[in-house]
């Protein structure tokens, strides 16, 4: 492994910007493409990322968020766009996946 002092490993650092899906007011789920990638946790634990990319920031996409979507297509199949409301915080954290009316971009309840 090749040495670096901390100026160079300071100038080769790059912010990695992930946002979360439900930071969006809507997405359009036909727009936007998944990928996934691998990260490192404090203890060195290797765990996977689902996300698009959106006006050059990276939109983390949870698991529940996807069977939340399925869910939403199994009853609504011609849904476009959806919203995502976020609840707690760390493994407590909730989401509630919502259809959006296509024509005027309202949350369906």
């Amino acid at each position: 492994m090749e040495q670096k002092t901390l100026r160079q490993e300071a100038e080769e650092f790059e912010i990695i910007q992930i946002g979360n899906i439900a930071e969006l007011e809507s997405v359009n789920i036909d727009d936007v493409f998944i990928k996934e990638e691998e990260h490192k946790d404090k203890d060195g634990e290797i765990f996977k990322v689902k996300f698009f990319k959106l006006n050059d920031i990276k939109y983390r996409v949870p698991s529940s968020v996807l069977e939340g979507i399925k869910t939403i297509l199994k009853r609504f199949p011609d849904t476009k766009n959806i919203a995502v409301d976020k609840n707690g915080s760390g493994l407590n954290t909730k989401y509630n996946v919502l259809p959006m009316n296509n024509q005027t971009q309202e949350k369906v309840q």
